[in-house]
C-alpha cells in the first residue's frame, strides 16, 4: 500500500490567506516609508484646508493679486478684519443654531438607534424581521419626497421654521441607516456575554448600558461622527424648514454669497469656522472611527 504526498503551490497552501498586491508591495517597501508616504499624503490633503485659512485672513484687493502661497514671505498681510466683519454681519447667531441643530440630532440618533438596534439584533418580539424590513426599505427613500408633506404637517402643528422642526427631520431620516449600521454590529457580539448577564438576572435596559453599549462604543463613535457631519454641512433641510431667526451658518454664507457677491475673503472666513468644528471632532475621536470602521473584519 503506497501513500502519496500532495504538495501545494506556493502561495496557496491550505489555509493560508492570500495575499494582495498591496500587502505585498508595503513588504517590499517597507512599513516605515509606507509612514512616509502617508504622512504626505496626509500634509497633501491639508493644503485645502491652509489655503482657505490664509485667504480668510487677507484682503480682498491681496486675495485677487497674489495666490495664498505668498504668505510665507508677507506674513504682514494677515489681518483678522474679515472675522470681524462676519461676526457682526451676525453669523455668531448662525454657529450657535448649528450647534443646537447638530448636537440634539447626533445624540437623539445615537440613543434611539442603539436601543432599537440592540431589541433587532438580540430580542425576541412578534413581527422583528417585517419591521426590521422596512428600516432597510427607508434606506432608499429619498428626503426630497417628503420635504411637501412635512412641510405642510410642520405648518399644521406650528413648528415650521424652528431649530426643533430641523431637528426632527435630521433625527427621522438619520434613524434607518443608524439602526441598520448599530444593528449589524451588534449581531457580532457574543451571545455568553448577554446569556451570562440573563443568568445573573439583569434586565434588558441593564444588559444594553452595562454590556452592549460600552462593546458598541467604537460602532456609536463611528456613527456619531458621520450623523454630526452630515447634519453640520446639511444646506437643503436648512433652507426649506429654517427661518431667517434661526439659519445655521450653511444658509448663512448663502446669504453672505448674495449679499457680499465675489468677497471671497468673509467667504472664506465663514467657511473656515464651519470646518474647524468638523476637523478638530473627527481627529478627537479617530481612534474610535478606525476601529469602527474595522470591526468585524477579523474575528
Amino acid at each position: 500500500m503506497t501513500t502519496a504526498t500532495a504538495t501545494a503551490s506556493p502561495g496557496l497552501e491550505t489555509g493560508a490567506p492570500r495575499r494582495g498586491v498591496v500587502s505585498k508591495i508595503v513588504d517590499r517597501i517597507g512599513g516605515g516609508a509606507v509612514q512616509v508616504v502617508m504622512i504626505v499624503l496626509g500634509l497633501f490633503w491639508l493644503v485645502p484646508t491652509l489655503g482657505l485659512l490664509v485667504v480668510s485672513m487677507r484682503t480682498t484687493d491681496v486675495n485677487n493679486s497674489e495666490g495664498w502661497w505668498t504668505i510665507f514671505t508677507k506674513p504682514a498681510e494677515l489681518t483678522l478684519a474679515n472675522y470681524r466683519d462676519l461676526l457682526a454681519s451676525g453669523f455668531t447667531a448662525s454657529f450657535w443654531n448649528t450647534v443646537l441643530i447638530t448636537v440634539p440630532t447626533t445624540v437623539l440618533v445615537i440613543g434611539i438607534a442603539a436601543m432599537a438596534a440592540y431589541a433587532f439584533a438580540w430580542m425576541e418580539f412578534p413581527g422583528r424581521d417585517g419591521a426590521f424590513l422596512v428600516v432597510v426599505g427607508l434606506l432608499i427613500v429619498p428626503i426630497q419626497i417628503a420635504l411637501i408633506p412635512v412641510a405642510s404637517f410642520y405648518g399644521g402643528i406650528g413648528i415650521f421654521g424652528s431649530i426643533p422642526g430641523v431637528v426632527l427631520f435630521h433625527t427621522a431620516f438619520g434613524l434607518p441607516f443608524a439602526i441598520f449600521l448599530l444593528r449589524n454590529f451588534f449581531v457580532g457580539i457574543p451571545s455568553s456575554l448577554l446569556e451570562a448577564a440573563r443568568m445573573d438576572g439583569a434586565p434588558e435596559w441593564k444588559i444594553f448600558v452595562s454590556v452592549v453599549f460600552p462593546l458598541g462604543k467604537p460602532a456609536i463613535a463611528s456613527l456619531g461622527i458621520f450623523q454630526f457631519l452630515w447634519v453640520w454641512n446639511d444646506m437643503l433641510i436648512a433652507l426649506v424648514f429654517a427661518d431667517t431667526d434661526n439659519q445655521p451658518m450653511t444658509k448663512a454664507l448663502q446669504s453672505q454669497m448674495r449679499q457680499f457677491g465675489s468677497n471671497v475673503d468673509i467667504l472664506s472666513s465663514g467657511a473656515f469656522l464651519s470646518l474647524i468644528i468638523p476637523l478638530v471632532l473627527f481627529f478627537a475621536f479617530q481612534r474610535y472611527f478606525v476601529q469602527g470602521m474595522m470591526a468585524g473584519s477579523v474575528k
